[in-house]
């Protein structure tokens, strides 16, 4: 009987040892240090792209590229998560732009959790360092102004009239991102690489983005 509870024991204690998460890595993604946000989307062949969607800084110049022609282009809206292809449930691999030395890494992703992502790169196959990216929280609809959310079952109150116009709301300090919804990663990586665009995951339904010329 122990011999037979054996393979189920350690099957078992290997499922809680490799975690899996209904999230996938698409969305905005915080980099450690905060000062840039990272978008990701499924584009060519179901691989992972990834582009720097917001900066702390604005008018960052790519001035460490290996190539001359390309340091000076933005830094925002450049691929830096590059075709990522999904080896297991939780960890995809590929390579890793960076922006502070110009050189591409070998790299793969996975989930710690569903709002941590584990970014690690390696130079000649050791020598990897890594990160720990947070996933931007979704901002909730703002409410009318003056006006309290309605509970479940009960009607919204009305506004109170104070004989003063309500003040505009402000936007936040500092840049904003750049690339509005999710379909424009795959554009983004088409002009910067040339590839084909994946139709379903621009939402056009014809994935006709060229590359700039």
């Amino acid at each position: 009987m122990a011999r037979q509870l054996a393979p189920i024991i350690m099957f078992a204690a290997a499922a809680l040892a490799s975690p899996t998460f209904a999230a996938e890595p698409i969305g905005d993604w915080v980099v450690e240090g905060a000062y840039a946000h990272v978008r990701i989307a499924s584009c060519s062949d179901n691989k992972l792209w990834g582009i720097v969607a917001w900066e702390q800084q604005p008018n960052n110049v790519d001035k460490n590229n290996p190539d001359p022609t390309l340091r000076g282009r933005p830094t925002l809206g450049i691929p830096i998560l590059l075709g990522m292809a999904q080896e297991n449930p939780n960890r995809w691999d590929g390579d890793i732009y960076n922006t502070e030395d110009g050189r591409t890494y070998t790299a793969h992703i996975s989930l710690t959790n569903p709002d941590t992502l584990r970014v690690e790169g390696c130079v000649l196959g050791f020598l990897c360092g890594g990160q720990n990216w947070t996933r931007v929280a979704v901002t909730q609809p703002a409410s009318v102004p003056g006006r309290p959310n309605a509970q479940p079952g009960k009607p919204a109150q009305p506004a109170r009239t104070t004989g003063q116009a309500p003040r505009p709301s402000r936007q936040p300090a500092g840049p904003q991102p750049a690339y509005g919804t999710i379909d424009n990663v795959c554009a983004a990586v088409a002009v910067a690489t040339g590839l084909p665009v994946n139709p379903q995951a621009t939402g056009t339904g014809n994935g006709d983005h060229r590359p700039a010329r």
